[in-house]
């Protein structure tokens, strides 16, 4: 029993620490729009001379849509580029917001973002896998807290469901919330943001959300949270309210005394109106419209009336800055910077992960191979097509002769065949160019959560989706082609021809993994993979004579990856074959030569090196490329 009773206790302990203040004051935060690394338009202020105090519980941020709320609720959370602060500081219990408290913190981002393959549990065992450090927490540990929040966020009837992707139907929208918030629960977090987590949810289930987090900070956590309009029986339940609306604060306090600070401005609430919607209404100027119409009745004052509609939104946020209210948060704030001063504690070492690197790899790894399993659209798909196409130039081209003419037309004009296998090999594998475009969002915020290293969800993808998902087409489809055709017989000829489409296929990859880190759209990305493989098929030596070309084009020959394969696969056929024709013996080098192609001992291999090159190359490039993802969202 007592055993029993302390596995509980390590379950629960993420209900017991105590959350910390968030201090912030003086903030002014600037974006400015860029392109191709050009900074095109003029800076813009989001946040304008922002301060404030939030303490543990329910610490709403509220207003409009572009109000600065969800840039407040990040400058908080340590995610905002750092370079666009120009002035504030923000604070959490002393210490300032680094990538080391990120980590230590919980960020809900606004859309949810899980793996749609994997069930609700399989979801949190990730998170917990990753981040929880397995020198501290047993496997019976980690299934004990995962269990704990299952229950406590009420997901059993589902925890065995999947999530949902577009092509599977998975869990509610409540459900899918509640999994999200699970997935950073795992760590214990005393201090939980979220951005807007009641978006796209019908109200009953968004109060049973907003009635979790007033569950969690009852429990003393700090919950920070930025929310658009919501219904009084979620209002009720905030404990500190920040009202903004174009950037500046225009109120800031206790949730059950803002109404009485409108009414002492002068504002007074309609009966059985919502608070926030009365909020909302002041901010946008609304309630002043219809008290000014309701007085005034000729044209000019109705002038008057929009020119002070027009200002009074300013107006909102000076008489806050004015107001007892504001001047009690600025002398806490005072008080408390030189309390602190010269003992803020700040770490600039890098963020530390609670696994080590092969640990990583392996439970990464682990989710990359069942969502390859749970996801056949293109794992079988590109099985299936690769054994369609293998049999259909093997029925084309099947058994080729020895003999001349015959040979002659099949053999050294057979570089159709090779180019059209070439072809096949590079642009079938155009589908991954969306591998990281499609998993972005979950990589940066997973990223940025401190799951994994940059390096380790590469590798993953290189190890467990990669070499399996397009590697074994390749050597099926060179299997049944290459003995369709009847190319040479021995099975060193075979392993070298396998080996050359694999690299083919692999460069086509590769370039395509460069594409897809690089953007963030599947339209430019499929600009940008379609545009190198046109001047490759061009440059390849099949369309162009390489020979005859100008002298300053030549050089796009050696980045052909056609060209390497075309090399190599004539090679690897025509050397040492004998063609017969009426007693006359004619040498596969002869057509080698016609074609000036290097037959020579090292002939095979340099095109091999170079396609191994072309590929290592473009998957440095790609990881560079992911880690250089803007991070600051």
């Amino acid at each position: 029993m007592a055993k029993g009773e302390q596995i509980v206790c390590s379950a629960e302990e993420y209900f017991q620490e105590r959350g910390p203040t968030v201090k912030f004051s003086h903030l002014h935060y600037f974006v400015q729009e860029t392109r191709f690394c050009r900074k095109i338009d003029p800076e813009k202020c989001i946040l304008k001379d922002v301060s404030g105090i939030m303490r543990p519980g329910m610490n709403a941020i509220m207003g409009a849509t572009g109000s600065g709320k969800t840039s407040l609720l990040d400058v908080l959370a340590g995610r905002k580029d750092p370079a666009g602060l120009r002035i504030g500081s923000v604070l959490v219990d002393g210490r300032a917001v680094t990538s080391e408290l990120r980590l230590s913190s919980a960020y809900v981002v606004q859309d949810d973002i899980l793996m749609g393959t994997l069930t609700v549990k399989e979801n949190l065992l990730f998170s917990a896998n990753l981040r929880l450090n397995p020198k501290l927490y047993t496997t019976t540990d980690k299934h004990s807290r995962v269990a704990a929040i299952i229950q406590d966020l009420g997901l059993a009837d589902c925890a065995n469901t999947k999530i949902g992707t577009e092509f599977l139907r998975g869990v509610s929208g409540g459900e899918r919330k509640r999994c999200s918030i699970g997935m950073e629960l795992i760590t214990s977090p005393s201090l939980l943001f979220l951005d807007e987590p009641t978006t796209g949810l019908d109200s009953n289930t968004a109060n049973c959300i907003i009635n979790l987090l007033h569950k969690l900070s009852r429990r003393g956590k700090t919950v920070i949270f930025s929310i658009h309009q919501p219904r009084y029986s979620i209002f009720k339940q905030f404990d500190h309210l920040t009202l903004m609306h174009k950037g500046e604060v225009v109120y800031a306090g206790a949730a059950d005394y803002a109404l009485d600070y409108f009414t002492n401005l002068g504002y007074q609430i309609d009966a059985f109106n919502n608070p926030a919607d009365f909020f909302m209404d002041i901010t946008n100027g609304e309630i002043i419209i219809s008290h000014y119409l309701f007085f005034c009745t000729t044209f000019c004052s109705f002038m008057l009336l929009c020119l002070s509609t027009a200002e009074c939104q300013n107006e909102l946020a000076t008489k806050y800055q004015e107001s007892e209210l504001c001047q009690k948060v600025l002398e806490e704030l005072n008080h408390m910077n030189q309390r602190t001063d010269g003992e803020v504690k700040s770490h600039d070492e890098a963020a530390k992960y609670a696994t080590s690197f092969l640990y990583q790899m392996r439970v990464v790894c682990n989710r990359t191979m069942l969502n390859i399993l749970r996801n056949p659209q293109t794992s079988y798909a590109q099985l299936a097509l690769n054994i369609f196409f293998a049999i259909l130039v093997g029925l084309i081209y099947y058994q080729i002769p020895m003999t001349l003419p015959e040979a002659l037309q099949n053999r050294y004009c057979m570089s159709g065949a090779f180019f059209f296998l070439i072809i096949n090999m590079v642009f079938g594998n155009l589908s991954a160019v969306e591998l990281f475009i499609k998993e972005r969002a979950i990589f940066i915020h997973e990223n940025s959560s401190g799951y994994y290293r940059t390096s380790v969800y590469f590798l993953s993808k290189i190890f467990a989706d990669l070499l399996p998902n397009r590697i074994i087409p390749i050597i099926v489809f060179s299997a049944i082609a290459y003995y369709m055709m009847g190319l040479k017989p021995a099975f060193e000829a075979f392993v070298c021809f396998a080996l050359t489409m694999c690299l083919v296929s692999l460069a086509g990859v590769s370039l395509a993994f460069l594409v897809s880190a690089s953007v963030s759209s599947f339209a430019m990305a499929n600009i940008l993979i379609a545009l190198p493989f046109v001047f490759m098929m061009v440059f390849g030596g099949y369309l162009v004579n390489l020979n005859a070309m100008l002298s300053w084009l030549s050089w796009l020959k050696w980045i052909s990856i056609f060209r390497y394969g075309l090399d190599a696969t004539f090679i690897n056929e025509l050397k040492g074959q004998l063609f017969y024709n009426n007693g006359t013996i004619l040498p596969g080098e002869i057509f080698l030569k016609a074609q000036g192609i290097d037959y020579s001992m090292w002939g095979f291999w340099q095109n091999q090196v170079a396609l191994l090159g072309i590929i290592t190359v473009c998957m440095f490039l790609a990881y560079v490329q992911l880690r250089r993802i803007n991070r600051w969202k």
